[in-house]
């Protein structure tokens, strides 16, 4: 790469300089439509990553709300091709980096968007909080539980507005259960399926859609394809030769990117958990696993993860080939159960629901949070919890044991070998950015 970052950030610096005499949110600019946008109408936005999820409807998108000034990835293929659709969609020409400290340190850019493997989420949102950007950051949040402890205490530090993007919490049905969060959480709040309760996520939930995100063991060494940088890919993971399986859509399969099916889908169900169970300032105090012992490179399948809160309260996730006997509850507590499509054993249930007060409003308007400085709904912070979760799984699944986690230290008990992936060593330069 031949840039240190201390050399990086002086050259930045330097080269924001340029800009201080007529910053850009003192101009104002024209839109596709030869339109003027005043600056306090629309904000920016740098996208890091552009062949995945980066590329989909709901992301890859400008408008007068927020306007996409840039974007980065290391597949030279990749970035080509969404230069072209920007062209194409928004009629405009958006700036285009290689390095995404390039992106982050661009003058023009209000808010970063990371949408690259895990492996990289937890350095992008703390150099971009370090540089005074906000943060649209996709799931997992962090690939360990120490990367997101980091990220948390750089976004509060440096007063950034961070945007964990899975939505269940506050909008839409889960998959498959054919409810959103409110009905359950006043169910929940109001005391009548009793205490502690017990969460079951099941393939009857849609749980099992990306279960199968399983590596390959004995890759073969392949050439790493010249439109490719792979090195840079790789950033702060351990070296391994390139094989392509390693790398864009089935990357999850490996420890050193992500954690498989638990890693891509866990915080969608687990983070609406967490907030129905009013748990959002906690975290489980103990992980089980039900699972064959796992490659050290490639991740496997597994039968159950079940994680248990300190109250009794438990969540329990269902891999492959477990089966709960009967019909599955979502929610069950000593007083009541609930299935999906929100049918429950409790009489005249839609008359507790209703006379039980409103969940607190939260922000869900992540431009007007930023506009306004105002915390987002989903956070650094509950994020970060939610996270922990699905890492404390993935630690359990590598070591195939029981373990044991203290809420306040952030640190598993008694267990040297699972505290050493809380903070994993970073490759190389890298050690230096988190």
């Amino acid at each position: 790469m031949g840039i240190n970052r201390r050399k990086f950030l002086q050259r930045g610096a330097a080269g924001a300089a340029l800009f201080t005499i007529l910053p850009r949110n003192v101009l104002g600019r024209m839109n596709g439509n030869k339109e003027f946008i005043a600056p306090s109408d629309q904000l920016t936005r740098g996208l890091i990553g552009v062949g995945g999820i980066g590329r989909s409807g709901s992301h890859f998108i400008s408008d007068q709300n927020c306007r996409m000034v840039a974007m980065c990835d290391v597949d030279q293929k990749h970035l080509d091709s969404a230069f072209e659709a920007a062209k194409k969609n928004w009629n405009e020409t958006v700036k285009t980096y290689h390095d995404f400290r390039e992106l982050i340190h661009d003058p023009n850019v209000d808010i970063v968007h990371i949408a690259t493997p895990p492996h990289w989420h937890g350095i992008m949102s703390v150099e971009a909080a370090n540089a005074g950007k906000d943060i649209f950051c996709e799931k997992p949040m962090t690939r360990t539980i120490g990367e997101g402890k980091r990220v948390e205490e750089a976004v509060k530090r440096n007063g950034r507005i961070f945007r964990l993007n899975t939505w269940f919490r506050f909008k839409d049905t889960f998959y498959g259960l054919g409810t959103d969060v409110k009905p359950l959480k006043k169910l929940v709040d109001s005391g009548k399926l009793g205490w502690p309760l017990k969460v079951r996520i099941s393939g009857a939930t849609g749980f099992t859609w990306k279960f199968f995100w399983v590596g390959k063991e004995n890759l073969e060494v392949q050439q790493v394809p010249k439109h490719f940088d792979y090195d840079l890919w790789l950033g702060p993971a351990p070296f391994k030769p390139y094989n392509a399986h390693r790398t864009h859509q089935t990357f999850r399969g490996y420890w050193d990117y992500d954690g498989g099916g638990l890693g891509d889908m866990g915080q969608h169900y687990i983070d609406p958990v967490q907030y129905i169970l009013g748990k959002d300032d906690t975290f489980p105090v103990k992980v089980e696993v039900d699972a064959p012992q796992q490659h050290s490179d490639a991740i496997g399948t597994w039968r159950s993860v079940t994680y248990t809160y300190e109250d009794g309260c438990q969540i329990i996730l269902e891999g492959e080939g477990y089966e709960s006997p009967g019909k599955v509850p979502y929610i069950e507590g000593p007083k009541g159960k609930v299935y999906k499509g929100f049918e429950c054993t409790i009489p005249n249930v839609q008359e507790i629901i209703n006379e039980m007060p409103d969940p607190e409003p939260r922000n869900t308007d992540y431009l007007d949070c930023v506009r306004n400085r105002r915390q987002f709904a989903l956070n650094e912070s509950n994020g970060h919890r939610s996270c922990t979760i699905v890492n404390m799984g993935v630690c359990a699944l590598r070591l195939n044991r029981t373990l044991h986690f203290d809420p306040k230290t952030q640190m598993f008990i008694g267990d040297d070998e699972a505290n050493r992936l809380i903070y994993q060593p970073m490759r190389g330069e890298w050690q230096n950015y988190i």
